[in-house]
């Protein structure tokens, strides 16, 4: 016996579901990219943006690239800051 309403999903889960895996990395692959931009060009601006985005794409949107993107960020903050001081002397 069928409603009026059909047969449709309403969109819910039960409670202590898991979430379903987003499914792109767009956050996560925009950080890495700025992060390798950092180790040449303002670490300082392009290092902070892309760990802030690799950050937000690890604990708001759960991406499977993050914690790479997080490294890749920070390698490239402290690199890049690190190579700046080293060509500057």
């Amino acid at each position: 016996m069928t409603t009026q309403y059909g047969n449709h999903q309403t969109g819910q889960q039960p409670h202590g579901a898991p979430r379903p895996a987003t499914t792109g990395n767009v956050l996560s692959i925009i950080a890495m990219v700025l992060g390798v931009i950092s180790l040449v060009f303002v670490p300082i601006v392009f290092g902070v943006v892309a760990l802030v985005l690799a950050i937000v794409a690890q604990t708001v949107r759960h991406e499977r690239l993050a914690v790479i993107a997080i490294v890749v960020s920070a390698v490239g903050l402290v690199g890049g800051m690190v190579l700046g001081a080293l060509l500057a002397s």
